[in-house]
């Protein structure tokens, strides 16, 4: 008995030996890519700090609140965080597809055919266990196992890229809501301003002071701001519907006293070397997964071209009588079958060329990414710089169109100066504020954006 025991687990240690070591197809290794030395544009520290709640430095409670809410409720990432689950369950199955089964059996018949005909109808009862088990000599559920490993991985880099993009997106959308509801003060206080300056042109046009021209100019002015007024109103309700959306709630009003003016906190961003944005952004993690996983399947399709080996065994009772199924001894057999394709007319072969130049797409989409990575980064750094200098310029046209319209207006009430040139100061201010508030959006969003495109610098 002892004997026959070293001999089965010999000869498993032999087959487990034997399988550990054929496995087909390449092992992944990572396609090179020729990223830049340092990003354009980039200035001071390139220290990476990627454990930072990056929108806590724009120091707004409000800000940080949506945000949590945002990744607790919205939609899209509770959906794609249970397809994570999902690909985690399906690993797990695929894992197992390297152990035997076991499962159990039982049977009743009656007839007078079982293989063969007999005279006499009998009875046939059998119960018992059966054991299968697929032997992986070529690696094919190895191979499975890194593909379905790599799946997994993928969705959850996929997660982390939503969430990435649910944060930039939450935070984008909340510097729009400011930057209308600023754009609709400079409109009502505008508005405000040119309706007293009319009510007084009305005034002098009726007294015979002043020719009709310089009504109709002051009623213009006035309609523009008032134009002006419902367009912000309505943007601002629109952007505060799509930030609702993004936390999971029905629309609402977004109730913050903070103004743009009031986020004087603008980080300098410490960029890092491009080399890092192989390692850390989402997206491109998820494209290099999505080629481990190709690579595997091209070893999968080469073991499919050699014959699978499988072992069989049942132990259990049979008998032609109910009542001595258990006492008439044990019955139990044991098998192996191999199973190997002959002519199959080069399926099998184009099979494995077909996976090949799957994984060759799968290198040219994780190198497009890297490289889409790559530009995103440059740009943004750009883009930051130039808005800086932007505001710089903005602010001085401010400054000044603010101070020219007081003047003309000292210089109208003299007679020095025409209507045209007041109503013109005027104009003047009132586009430069609207400019101002608009580059500042754009700025505070640029750096969301770029925190985005170095792969995150959040938990």
């Amino acid at each position: 008995m002892m004997k026959h025991i070293y001999k089965i687990s010999f000869t498993l240690t032999i087959i487990l030996l034997v399988m550990g070591s054929c496995k087909m197809g390449k092992n992944y290794s990572r396609p090179e890519m020729n990223s830049p030395q340092e990003f354009r544009f980039s200035e001071g520290d390139t220290t990476f700090n990627n454990s930072l709640k990056w929108w806590a430095v724009f120091d707004d409670p409000i800000l940080d609140t949506l945000i949590k809410t945002a990744l607790e409720n919205n939609y899209d990432v509770l959906a794609t965080a249970e397809k994570v689950q999902a690909a985690m369950f399906q690993l797990s199955i695929q894992k197992a597809e390297l152990l035997p089964k076991f499962g159990v059996t039982g049977q009743a018949q009656r007839g007078n055919f079982n293989f063969m005909k007999t005279d006499s109808p009998t009875n046939n009862f059998v119960i018992g266990a059966q054991a299968s088990w697929e032997l992986d000599f070529w690696g094919k559920y190895r191979r499975l196992n890194e593909a379905a490993k790599a799946q997994y991985l993928g969705s959850e880099y996929g997660l982390s890229s939503l969430k990435l993009s649910l944060v930039t997106a939450v935070a984008t959308t909340y510097f729009q809501i400011l930057e209308y509801k600023e754009k609709q003060y400079i409109s009502e206080s505008t508005y405000a301003i040119r309706d007293s300056s009319l009510n007084l042109i009305q005034q002098r046009f009726d007294a015979g002071i002043i020719p009709e021209i310089d009504l109709n100019h002051a009623q213009i002015q006035r309609a523009i701001a008032a134009t002006s007024i419902p367009l912000y109103k309505r943007l601002a309700a629109h952007a505060e519907s799509t930030l609702s959306v993004l936390l999971g709630e029905n629309p609402k009003e977004l109730i913050s006293s903070t103004k743009l003016e009031d986020i004087t906190t603008i980080p300098e961003i410490p960029v890092g070397i491009p080399a890092d944005i192989l390692e850390r952004r989402p997206d491109v993690l998820l494209a290099e997964q999505e080629l481990v996983a190709q690579n595997a399947m091209i070893g999968v399709a080469q073991a499919n071209r050699f014959p699978s080996f499988s072992l069989t065994g049942m132990l259990g009772g049979a008998s032609d009588d109910l009542s001595t199924l258990t006492s008439a001894g044990a019955a139990w057999n044991v098998g192996g079958s191999l199973l190997g394709p002959l002519f199959h007319w080069n399926q099998n072969a184009n099979r494995v060329k077909a996976e090949r130049s799957k994984k060759e797409a799968a290198v040219y989409n994780y190198q497009n990414v890297a490289l889409n990575a790559f530009k995103e980064v440059a740009d943004l750094l750009i883009e930051i710089s130039t808005l800086k200098e932007e505001e710089h310029a903005i602010q001085q046209h401010v400054k000044a169109s603010l101070s020219a319209t007081f003047l003309s207006s000292e210089r109208y009430d003299k007679g020095i100066a025409s209507y045209i040139e007041y109503l013109e100061s005027q104009r003047q201010a009132f586009d430069a504020q609207i400019g101002l508030a608009e580059n500042r959006q754009k700025l505070l969003s640029a750096h969301i954006k770029l925190y985005q495109a170095l792969g995150g610098g959040w938990e």
